[in-house]
């Protein structure tokens, strides 16, 4: 038997504390590739919690690109971007993803969450603060905490308290929002931020990780919902982990700040680069959200949308405000979304509860994601289900 180390009290009651709130998390270990009818624990599951959008994850396409680009470049980048891990298939993934988004240069992160720490931490500070969105994503929250910077958050997609915010601030900082917000899946309104930080002369950074394949014109996101250029939003992130179904992060942005952040982003300079392999993989996926079979992806996944919000109207949930691909019905009571998380496991639906404190004390939910790999059976599988759960509750 392996030695056990003995745990400290503190983090035993902590455990203890979570599993009494029904708040315990754990690891699902999936028995195949991620896709929509997935096995886990050697059950078949219809699921409805996956971020892959478009269904690329598992694409064909994607597949043997990564395998060809391993065959040429391999499977590790070995150093840092700035030492010499950044190949070939860095380059012309981030010369193609500048070409498609409109800006200057582009610079590769290993996961959004380090893109977000890397930008703000290097941008802001203790003399150039940080105001965001209530609701944005921890990532962002934690990359003003790692620069030391005076932080505030505005009520959620609320302009005017922004501006409150704004003007009060003696120091010009970052303006920061979410594109897509994750938990609630409705859009920010990002013409009016940018005429905001543009006014006040505040930097501009939108997170568009939900936002970018699904929605805009070409799949460019919230940055072409909104009608905004590189000069109204000079930072724009975005992840692959989402609806291009790869890994890594990026962000857009002009020569001199990317020149800026190669010198002071520490999680870029101080980390290896992502797999080139990967790199070749996820400029395969862009080339399909560009392409005919990006757009019949991006229109699949809108009508799923619309079909899911007319099913829920007849049902007593509150369904959020949300036309995006993240559709999540609010039950608020931690322990009753776990409840009919449980019920909707035994009718073949896996669909996590999202609980606190990823999301506010009283709104727990049923966070259900939709994908154009999803079929008409699948949706009306999981709009049954549902309609049996809820109003069985």
């Amino acid at each position: 038997m392996k030695p056990v180390p003995k745990s400290p009290d503190w983090m035993l009651s902590a455990l203890e504390e979570r599993r009494q709130q029904n708040l315990m998390r754990r690891t699902v270990t999936l028995d195949g590739p991620q896709i929509p009818h997935a096995k886990i624990n050697t059950q078949d599951y219809a699921a409805f919690c996956s971020n892959d959008y478009l269904g690329l994850a598992n694409h064909p396409a994607l597949i043997k690109a990564l395998h060809d680009t391993a065959q040429k470049y391999g499977v590790g980048g070995g150093s840092s971007h700035l030492v010499c891990g950044h190949l070939a298939p860095h380059q012309q993934l981030e010369d193609a993803l500048a070409d498609w988004l409109g800006y200057e240069r582009v610079m590769l992160f290993s996961t959004g969450y380090m893109a977000n720490l890397g930008v703000i931490s290097a941008l802001a500070g203790k003399g150039r603060p940080v105001i965001q969105d209530k609701l944005n994503h921890a990532s962002l929250i934690d990359g003003a905490l790692l620069a030391q910077a005076p932080l505030r958050r505005y009520l959620h997609k609320d302009v005017a308290s922004a501006e409150k915010l704004l003007s009060r601030s003696t120091d010009t900082g970052l303006l920061i929002t979410d594109g897509v917000f994750s938990m609630d899946g409705d859009i920010a309104p990002l013409s009016e931020l940018s005429n905001l930080a543009i006014k006040h002369d505040w930097m501009f950074m939108v997170d568009d990780a939900h936002g970018l394949g699904c929605l805009g014109e070409d799949g460019r996101g919230c940055l072409s919902l909104a009608g905004l250029d590189a000069e109204q939003l000079p930072l724009l992130v975005g992840t692959f982990g989402k609806a291009f179904g790869t890994a890594g992060a990026f962000v857009a942005t002009s020569h001199e700040y990317a020149d800026y952040l190669t010198q002071f982003a520490r999680p870029y300079i101080y980390t290896t680069a992502m797999s080139p392999a990967i790199a070749g993989a996820t400029l395969a996926s862009l080339r399909i959200i560009q392409s005919s079979e990006g757009q019949e992806r991006r229109e699949k996944l809108a009508r799923h949308v619309a079909y899911f919000r007319q099913r829920m109207q007849s049902l007593p949930v509150a369904l959020m405000a949300s036309e995006t691909a993240i559709q999540p019905i609010l039950i608020g009571d931690s322990k009753t979304s776990l409840q009919i998380s449980e019920q909707l496991k035994s009718l073949g639906i896996w669909c996590t509860a999202i609980r606190p404190p990823t999301v506010p004390v009283g709104s727990a939910r049923l966070r259900i994601t939709l994908s154009a790999a999803h079929s008409d059976s699948d949706l009306v599988l999981l709009c049954d289900s549902l309609e049996h759960v809820l109003i069985a509750k």
